[in-house]
């Protein structure tokens, strides 16, 4: 397959990723804790970064952002000003592909046949996006969403309890979902037949 070729077909895959992503955020995601819900995007923009790599990763993960502020966010009453809303939606979405950064040594691991390996690799790329997207949120539930803190709760610990939560319900899932995937379509899913990424230089 020709590099243009290629370039198109990551291009396509980070648009359905994206679409697939924005998708999961019509599918319930409450924990049955008040505000603490899980991320089910994080999922398929893991897959994708671990595919192609953290640029692919987090263009998916800023398009859905995109998406999510335009769709949901807006009509929510979910963005108190465009600081705010910036932080919590394009650049917390977009770093949910951070994952990606082991994206070399996971490949490398999968081609090697060192399947322990690449799962904890796999694993690790999960939890990089979640921390990643969670820092974020929980940033700006601190600087922007303080006032909602019950009183004497100090804002930085409303904020660091619900995303944490979040965080930690959402990290978990991943890993498991991830772990499945692994062990039923690795090949398929994981190791594209071209084998490029969208910022390689080669």
């Amino acid at each position: 397959m020709s590099k243009s070729n290629s370039r198109v077909l990551i291009l396509v895959e980070i648009a359905v990723i994206a679409a697939f992503a924005m998708a999961l955020e019509y599918v319930p995601h409450k924990t049955g804790i008040s505000s603490i819900e899980m991320s089910y995007g994080v999922i398929p923009i893991t897959v994708l970064a671990l595919r192609r790599g953290p640029g692919a990763g987090m263009a998916a993960g800023l398009t859905w952002g995109v998406l999510d502020i335009m769709l949901i966010g807006f009509g929510e009453g979910s963005v108190l000003n465009p600081i705010q809303g910036f932080l919590e939606y394009p650049i917390a979405f977009a770093v949910a592909g951070l994952g990606g950064l082991l994206y070399g040594r996971f490949q490398a691991a999968l081609k090697a046949g060192k399947n322990r390996e690449a799962l904890g690799l796999a694993w690790g790329a999960g939890l990089i996006g979640v921390l990643a997207k969670y820092f974020c949120h929980f940033l700006a539930g601190w600087v922007f969403w303080g006032s909602y803190a019950p009183k004497g709760t100090p804002a930085w610990l409303y904020s660091l309890v619900i995303n944490g939560g979040s965080a930690v319900a959402t990290g978990i899932l991943t890993v498991i979902v991830v772990s499945v995937l692994m062990t039923t379509v690795k090949k398929p899913l994981f190791e594209p037949k071209d084998g490029g990424q969208l910022l390689s230089q080669h």
